[in-house]
């Protein structure tokens, strides 16, 4: 049971900082080519269908899957495994609250300003630096919490 939680702890991190590093490196090096208008109609759409169900079972799976592959108890488990376990899940849990308090609210004032009519230069200045300054930090963390996970899952 241990291993395969582990397993599932692995290819949900993984799943998470791949869809984390397109981002990254694909879809908003993509946008940063449109017109404001375009731009911020293209993440109000984005915004409004990644938290889907099958986003959801990964995103939170990010964290449960670690915290039960840390609290299941297995005999020969390593100090060291513990550790690789325990901080993977802490850089996971830092990737979700990062999204939480900075990702999340900049996405939910790009939705409202589409009822404000403000200009969409004006909301993309509020947005996309910002934004995109918190990704980064996210998607180091959560590539860096599948580092971990791995070399649990190796030692």
């Amino acid at each position: 049971m241990a291993t395969t939680l582990l397993a599932l702890a692995i290819a949900s991190t993984g799943l998470y900082a791949g869809f984390m590093l397109i981002f990254l490196t694909g879809i908003m090096p993509a946008l940063a080519r449109l017109d404001d208008g375009a731009f911020v109609d293209a993440m109000r759409r984005i915004n409004e269908y990644v938290p889907k169900a099958v986003f959801l079972v990964v995103f939170l799976g990010v964290v449960a899957f670690p915290v039960a592959a840390f609290f299941v108890p297995v005999d020969d488990r390593s100090d060291t495994q513990k550790w690789l376990i325990l901080a993977g899940l802490v850089c996971a849990v830092l990737n979700h609250l990062v999204t939480v308090a900075g990702n999340i609210p900049l996405n939910n004032a790009l939705a409202a300003s589409e009822r404000t009519g403000e200009p969409a230069s004006a909301v993309r200045a509020a947005f996309e630096k910002r934004w995109n300054g918190f990704h980064v930090i996210r998607t180091v963390l959560i590539t860096a919490a599948f580092g971990l996970l791995i070399a649990a899952g190796l030692n």
